[in-house]
């Protein structure tokens, strides 16, 4: 199965101005962006790139900006990387109908010591955002909450002084 599968099930190509997703990057740094989405309710939408796509969580409240600050973070369909790069308006009758835009960008750098696909695997993301507004050490940590493997935290990190070193 692609990964996108899900993503390109859910939207119909013809009405949405969404990317289909057919490109891949060719950059050496990784990216990660924070989309603001007023859906049926305003929240934001945190991408970092994985692979070939990006994965994704909807966050209610946003980037926390607190050390040890938490909220809570939906891990949704995996959106293709050029979504790093669209704004505009989702039609009404359409899955997540509503205006999308960027609110940051950036690169990251994966912290921990095995590959972010197997920190993600595991359940326990740490990576140094580098972006115009967002900056310093995230977690994402999946809680599994009531079975819920969709359910993850997204807590901010206090920094040390190789957070941004070669990043």
């Amino acid at each position: 199965m692609t990964p996108l599968k899900t993503y390109w099930e859910k939207r119909d190509f013809q009405r949405t101005p969404e990317p289909a997703g057919k490109t891949k990057r060719k950059s050496k740094k990784t990216i990660f962006v924070v989309q603001q989405h007023a859906a049926r309710s305003n929240h934001f939408d945190f991408r970092l790139e994985m692979g070939d796509v990006l994965k994704s969580w909807a966050v209610p409240k946003g980037m926390p900006v607190k050390i040890a600050e938490k909220h809570l973070a939906v891990e949704t369909e995996d959106h293709p990387l050029d979504y790093a790069a669209f704004e505009g308006n989702i039609p009404k009758g359409e899955y997540g109908a509503g205006k999308v835009k960027i609110w940051d960008k950036g690169s990251y750098r994966n912290i921990r010591k095995i590959s972010i696909k197997e920190s993600y695997e595991n359940g326990q993301i740490e990576v140094a955002l580098n972006g115009r507004k967002v900056k310093g050490r995230y977690a994402l940590i999946q809680t599994k909450f009531n079975d819920n493997p969709k359910n993850w935290l997204l807590i901010k990190m206090k920094e040390d002084k190789y957070t941004f070193e070669n990043g």
